[in-house]
């Protein structure tokens, strides 16, 4: 079995005192390691043979971290209802216990019914409910909301959590139903406004603090389910004359708006539509992205260099078209774009549904998908992916509020980011998705450990410098 070892002349570093601690957590692909903890060293003035290697330079820092973490969805937990109470405990474990788990700390859930939700509904189905006398989120009672406040309880301390909605009530569109895109009426802005203010009151009852919104889920996207078309220009309108002074009004102001909520190849046209207006501008927090079509890193990097004031992240991102059982790529497709998303400023990144049963569903449209945790509700198995594992790589060792500092490579092959925590605690992700092992040099200051990552394999290492 490849295993994550130290070279022959760093263990002779080692052996005359010249180190200092290092943990390592290593996930390959053909062996056992699964987040496995391996004993390390860093040797002290050792210089590094040549070769690839992984730079981290901590007297230059970037952004904080907001967190890691998925999403809430009616699938996800009426998926979670359907397995036993020891396997539900176990997947609420496995994403929120601090000390065990993933400790996830970004989440997300669905203002309405989205496409992985059981059927179209909305908080009000009232035609012309301007006032919202009929609101209620009594649905989301059933299954949605235990799962989030038995979350919150296990994670000891709460998370982020932001919602999006896919699309207002039939009765708002301009289409009359809430699948197959259609717009928000221009009657129903100040309805629509005032909806969202009133779910985030309604959460709140319930104990559920809502940390932000996105104004719509994929606004350019017209789908068989949930969907709403936005141009740049009706999303800055809406944002500046509406959601933003009615949450400011509703004594809501810091709640978080988040504009775009879609892929990253528009993602700069889109985010300068809206905060090239500065009265728009003022209400928004920052821009989230998914990756669902051209990787295009770069327009992250660009918002960034554009508007630095507003924090970027990815709000979702899945694999599509089945649950994907098994599959190692999902796990290294999360970790590539985590790497480049961070390296190119983000402060977060969030999947989609954390758990979906043994086809990806349920969904309502047949959308079906995978998850980093597949629950064959058929059998009680929980089956982890490889991409459950790649998350914990980033989500348990990478803490809100650590800042990201230089980390240079020197090979493709070896995709690699680094933070130092405010204790100093210092964490480095490197990834080989290579079908050959690296061995690769860990510098940091004058500290030097040499790692061999075997090939499909991920490793976290954690020191003090």
């Amino acid at each position: 079995m490849a295993i994550c070892t130290v070279d022959k002349a760093f263990r002779q570093a080692y052996n005359q005192g010249m180190n200092n601690s290092l943990d390592l957590y290593v996930t390959c692909k053909d062996t056992g390691d699964r987040l496995s903890k391996k004993a390390l060293a860093m040797a002290n003035d050792c210089a590094p043979k040549a070769g690839p290697s992984v730079c981290v330079d901590d007297r230059v820092k970037y952004q904080a971290v907001q967190g890691f973490g998925g999403a809430f969805t009616e699938a996800a937990a009426t998926t979670l209802l359907k397995m036993s109470p020891p396997r539900q405990e176990e997947i609420l474990r496995a994403y929120f216990d601090p000390a065990n788990g993933h400790g996830y700390s970004l989440c997300r859930t669905h203002i309405n019914s989205c496409d992985f939700s059981l059927g179209d509904y909305a908080y009000t189905e009232t035609p012309e409910d301007f006032d919202l006398r009929d609101f209620t989120i009594e649905r989301d009672r059933s299954a949605l909301l235990p799962m989030i406040k038995r979350a919150i309880k296990i994670s000891d301390g709460g998370f982020k959590l932001f919602a999006s909605p896919w699309s207002p009530p039939a009765w708002m569109k301009t289409t009359g139903e809430m699948n197959h895109g259609g717009k928000l009426r221009l009657d129903c802005r100040d309805s629509w406004a005032r909806y969202f203010a009133r779910y985030i009151r309604e959460y709140e009852k319930e104990g559920v603090p809502i940390w932000g919104v996105t104004v719509q889920n994929e606004p350019e996207a017209v789908q068989t389910w949930d969907s709403c078309i936005y141009t740049g220009e009706d999303e800055r309108d809406f944002v500046r004359d509406y959601l933003g002074p009615t949450l400011v009004r509703e004594g809501l102001a810091d709640t978080k708006i988040i504009i775009w909520d879609h892929n990253r190849d528009e993602l700069f046209l889109r985010a300068k539509a809206v905060l090239d207006d500065a009265e728009a501008a003022k209400y928004v927090w920052g821009v989230g992205f998914h990756w669902y079509t051209a990787d295009k890193f770069d327009n992250v990097q660009l918002v960034h260099d554009a508007y630095p004031d507003k924090p970027l992240f990815l709000t979702e991102a899945c694999v599509e078209f089945g649950p994907h059982e098994g599959d190692w790529s999902s796990g290294e497709s999360y970790a590539r774009s985590i790497i480049q998303d961070l390296n190119h400023w983000a402060v977060g990144w969030v999947d989609w549904n954390m758990l979906l049963d043994q086809i990806g569903g349920p969904n309502h449209v047949g959308n079906y998908c995978s998850a980093p945790i597949i629950a064959d509700t058929a059998t009680d198995i929980v089956h982890y992916q490889s991409s459950y594992y790649y998350m914990g790589h980033f989500s348990r060792f990478i803490r809100p509020g650590a800042r990201r500092v230089v980390c240079a490579t020197n090979r493709d092959s070896l995709e690699a980011t680094a933070f130092v925590a405010p204790d100093g605690t210092h964490t480095a992700v490197a990834l080989n998705r290579t079908d050959k092992s690296i061995a690769f040099s860990l510098t940091c200051d004058r500290q030097f450990a040499a790692v061999d990552l075997p090939a499909h394999g991920i490793a976290t290492m954690v020191w003090h410098a």
